[in-house]
């Protein structure tokens, strides 16, 4: 198990600092201690300090989510060819295939996360790209024992996906623990959106970003003020030659 605390993870802003970023994941210019495993390639924490867009930008091949973790956001993109509001609890899917451009407007006070998935090139990239915007309303929630889950993706999941093996999901926890059996075919990534708590005795507060890949069984214990957590899922072995592969290589 890792923790790498926000001053470990990588730095980037948009429009000089107007939208600021740290990423757990970011592109090997931007520094930070990770580098992308399995089929996750990318994943920044983008706020905006003011109302700000980041223009027209191409994409290809890639998974690319954007989950709107507080206020009001709008996308563009050239298939669509118009703007789409997105709010808090709302998530889209860039199904990048064979290209697309868009652009992001987030306002004052907006919080996403950008992740992009690495599914397999030599499937996605003949395709035509697409996209689906989800309401948050629309996702399943379970709650027990004072904890509420997110199911985004997954067997419970709502979102459509190229790249396989995929759980995505959002714990909110109170004042009790949550088990999680582990899985040695599986990498689970957690990002600490707020609140502190303890992961397997190991104390962690908000914004840390969390890497478990031995397949360990996973217990979230909140401190008092509770925790809200967000949990990504991957193959181990994404069972294909990921891009991030053949950049090394």
């Amino acid at each position: 198990m890792r923790i790498i605390p926000i001053s470990q993870q990588a730095s980037g802003n948009f429009n000089n600092g107007q939208i600021i970023e740290n990423k757990p994941i970011g592109f090997p210019q931007d520094g930070g201690f990770v580098r992308p495993y399995g089929s996750l390639f990318y994943w920044a924490r983008a706020e905006g300090l003011v109302d700000s867009t980041i223009g027209l930008h191409p994409h290809q091949g890639f998974e690319i989510m954007s989950f709107v973790l507080e206020g009001n956001i709008r996308h563009f993109d050239t298939k669509m060819n118009g703007w789409k509001p997105l709010t808090e609890g709302d998530v889209q899917i860039i199904r990048a295939g064979n290209g697309i451009s868009h652009a992001e407007h987030i306002e004052k006070d907006g919080v996403i996360f950008q992740i992009w998935l690495d599914p397999n090139l030599s499937l996605t990239l003949p395709k035509d790209a697409s996209y689906d915007d989800y309401k948050g309303s629309a996702f399943t929630q379970t709650k027990t024992d004072g904890t509420t889950i997110t199911h985004y993706a997954g067997e419970k999941g709502l979102m459509q996906m190229d790249t396989p093996g995929v759980d995505i999901r959002r714990i909110k926890l109170t004042d009790q623990p949550y088990e999680w059996a582990g899985d040695k075919s599986l990498t689970r990534s957690l990002y600490v959106i707020s609140g502190s708590g303890e992961i397997n005795g190991k104390t962690i507060e908000q914004d840390d970003f969390i890497i478990l890949d031995n397949g360990e069984d996973i217990s979230l214990t909140p401190h008092p003020k509770g925790m809200d957590v967000f949990a990504l899922t991957v193959l181990k072995e994404a069972g294909y030659p990921t891009y991030a592969q053949r950049m090394r290589s």
